[in-house]
């Protein structure tokens, strides 16, 4: 999953970005609104975490233009220091959909992230079941056949986006927006090295049923062999048809 860190205070700042980092979030972290807005209109994001003092732009300004535009469905937790009800109201009023007051522990923020991730929305589902591969969003970890597979942050962003679009194909350009942030060094192979390794780890783990296929030109598609576990949500075809007579009737 990829944030937007917006914060001015940059002991903070940096403090976040490495525990969002260490949380397995994909983190571009920024000091200004309108480094904010620039960004939210060239990345997709899963959560934006936006202080309201910023030194250009008032965050609420920032907000009301993220909701108006480029992150109109993104969720939204707001940190601030005005304590105030009405400032509450406002923030809320503008789109916010949770508010964490400063000074704040980490553990109280983790819990608010997950939160609004979990709202209801198009990335909403936080278990994914492939049969033998199973995918927990929220705690960040991936196993085959009930094993944990040990695999790096990047390697597991890059399964998750594969298993949430399972037998499409996922284009190059999207893999590398989701996998890497505005300030990191990418080399030209680094998604195909991300990819052999990911390779590697479903091969060794007996995840044979498991494919990475490579769609030349395009991007990567990974396709289950074996089957799929049924969506809970999915009418039982075994099941007799509501609608139809009963047999007994006839």
């Amino acid at each position: 999953m990829r944030v937007l860190l917006v914060e001015d205070h940059r002991a903070l700042r940096e403090m976040m970005t490495a525990h969002l980092r260490g949380g397995g979030f994909v983190t571009d972290a920024v000091a200004r609104g309108d480094e904010a807005l620039a960004a939210a209109s060239t990345s997709i994001y899963d959560v934006v975490v936006l202080d309201l003092g910023l030194p250009d732009l008032d965050g609420i300004t920032v907000l009301r233009t993220l909701r108006a535009g480029p992150a109109a469905d993104v969720p939204v937790l707001v940190l601030t220091a005005r304590d105030a009800i009405g400032d509450r109201v406002q923030g809320l009023d503008a789109g916010a959909d949770d508010y964490l007051l400063k000074p704040f522990d980490l553990n109280e923020f983790d819990a608010r992230l997950r939160s609004v991730l979990r709202r209801p929305g198009l990335r909403r589902t936080t278990v994914l079941d492939l049969g033998i591969l199973t995918f927990d969003a929220e705690a960040r970890e991936a196993r085959i056949r009930g094993v944990l597979l040990d695999l790096s942050r990047r390697e597991l962003s890059l399964l998750e986006e594969l298993v949430r679009a399972v037998g499409r194909t996922v284009v190059r350009d999207m893999l590398e927006d989701r996998l890497y942030g505005l300030s990191d060094a990418v080399s030209g192979n680094a998604l195909e090295a991300a990819v052999s390794r990911l390779r590697r780890h479903l091969a060794r783990a007996g995840g044979e049923d498991i494919v990475i296929e490579t769609i030349r030109g395009i991007g990567y598609r990974l396709v289950v062999r074996g089957p799929v576990a049924p969506d809970p949500a999915a009418p039982d075809p075994a099941a007799p048809d509501p609608a139809a007579p009963d047999p007994a009737d006839a």
